[in-house]
């Protein structure tokens, strides 16, 4: 069975590989330079090719070969390039050095020949100083001989069936001569909103069923237990459970153990934090350390990324759950950004969360997929067979260990290339401060 090819460039753990998988896409190669969030994108997709590399230091040519696809067609990349965005005065912001990243983008879309391209981005880029970067961008991939959809639009997850508010420009291209993709219709609406859509889930049809980390002792050491302690699903968490075959879409069914609760190590607030989310109204923010908590019947705030060891290790800034006083869990903050529960992420609370927080939830990314499919004009094919996830060590690998489990793998980058990736490396750890910034803002 041939399915269409992708390509994931600044894959994260997967978000947007996962609903591409969904839509009918085959990934056969996801490049990510932080060497955890490569690890656990091994473990999930353990028939993709993970290039734990910068993508300056790589050509299309180079992901071909190490992906092993040859000469087969492309038929998408996609991904989102990090970016500052800044303006200029007198000078083209996509000639500024710190939006490298972004050139080399739409460099590898054309290198690899790819029939269509979706870049993602934050919403903050679309407005204000930020414009004229987004327009240079569109020249640039038009330059590059693609046609770009200039109406482009910021799509909200949960106008996607996610029970979270998060925003994220899509900007879709295609080669000259072949159909542009569509931007997908909403398929729900938030909870209490008006309109003609049906109501998408919310917080509780997302977490209620989930049993009380708390209940565990063991998770204060670890982050799965297995348990029968499951409450009735909803029909959005019968899905996130894979408890129908159509809960799969057009993706891999994976060889997993649904009575396991992952992701979920337990945290240990003191008495006072408890007393205080315990008096925090669902729906308000908790006035002393700022955290939103869920309301039972509306959707989450947008899911953050805390920050890596280079900028201080701050953990992500995670709800308060609706009916417990303790922030959410990982596996919690999964379920509302719309990953299934055999999507497993780092043991830890902090890499965890940060994987989740810097992903697109995948029923956004297969939304716009599925248009992808659409275009180049076949219909997504379920595959007959399941995969079996990958090494568990993956998911409690250290940043050392991941780093040289991944670096021996591959070609060490010439010496001429030294100074200009060193520097594109570091912009890159920059994205996540970045991205916070522009969705704060």
């Amino acid at each position: 069975m041939n399915r269409p090819i992708g390509i994931d460039l600044f894959s994260g753990v997967g978000g947007m590989s996962l609903g591409f998988e969904q839509a009918g896409f085959d990934v056969a190669a996801a490049v990510e330079i932080d060497p955890i969030h490569a690890a656990a994108h091994a473990f999930n997709f353990p028939e993709t090719t993970v290039i734990a590399r910068s993508v300056t230091e790589l050509t299309g040519q180079e992901i071909r070969n190490i992906a092993g696809i040859g000469d087969r067609k492309v038929d998408v990349v996609f991904g989102g390039a990090p970016c500052q965005g800044f303006s200029m005065i007198g000078k083209r912001a996509l000639d500024d050095p710190r939006n490298g990243l972004v050139r080399d983008f739409v460099r590898i879309v054309r290198e690899l020949d790819a029939s269509y391209f979706v870049f993602e981005n934050v919403k903050g880029i679309t407005v204000g100083k930020h414009r004229s970067f987004l327009d240079e961008l569109i020249a640039e991939f038009e330059a590059a001989g693609y046609a770009v959809e200039k109406r482009w639009k910021v799509l909200n997850a949960a106008s996607y069936g996610v029970p979270q508010s998060r925003e994220r420009l899509i900007l879709m291209g295609s080669k000259q001569g072949l159909a542009l993709p569509r931007y997908p219709d909403a398929k729900t609406k938030s909870a209490g909103s008006k309109g003609s859509l049906p109501e998408g889930p919310n917080c509780k049809d997302a977490l209620a069923d989930l049993p009380d980390a708390e209940r565990f002792e063991r998770l204060i050491d670890s982050d799965s237990v297995a348990t029968s302690s499951w409450g009735t699903p909803s029909e959005y968490a019968s899905e996130m459970r894979c408890r129908a075959g159509e809960a799969w879409h057009s993706g891999y069914v994976r060889c997993w153990k649904p009575h396991v609760l992952t992701s979920s190590a337990r945290t240990e607030h003191t008495a006072i934090s408890r007393r205080r989310f315990s008096e925090t109204t669902p729906g308000d923010v908790e006035p002393i350390s700022r955290f939103f908590r869920l309301n039972p019947n509306g959707v989450s705030n947008t899911l953050r990324a805390g920050t890596d060891a280079a900028r201080g290790a701050f953990t992500s800034p995670r709800p308060i759950h609706y009916k417990y006083s303790r922030c959410i869990t990982v596996r919690e903050m999964a379920r509302l950004h719309g990953f299934p529960d055999w999507f497993r992420l780092h043991a830890t609370k902090w890499h965890g969360a940060r994987q989740v927080g810097n992903a697109v939830p995948p029923p956004l990314a297969r939304a716009v997929a599925s248009e992808v499919i659409a275009a180049i004009g076949i219909e997504a094919v379920r595959p007959t067979r399941s995969i079996k996830l990958g090494d568990p060590s993956l998911l409690t690998i250290s940043m050392k260990d991941a780093a040289h489990r991944f670096g021996n793998a591959f070609k060490p980058q010439r010496r001429d290339q030294k100074s200009g990736a060193k520097k594109r490396k570091q912009i890159e750890i920059e994205y996540a401060r970045v991205t916070l910034q522009a969705t704060n803002g």
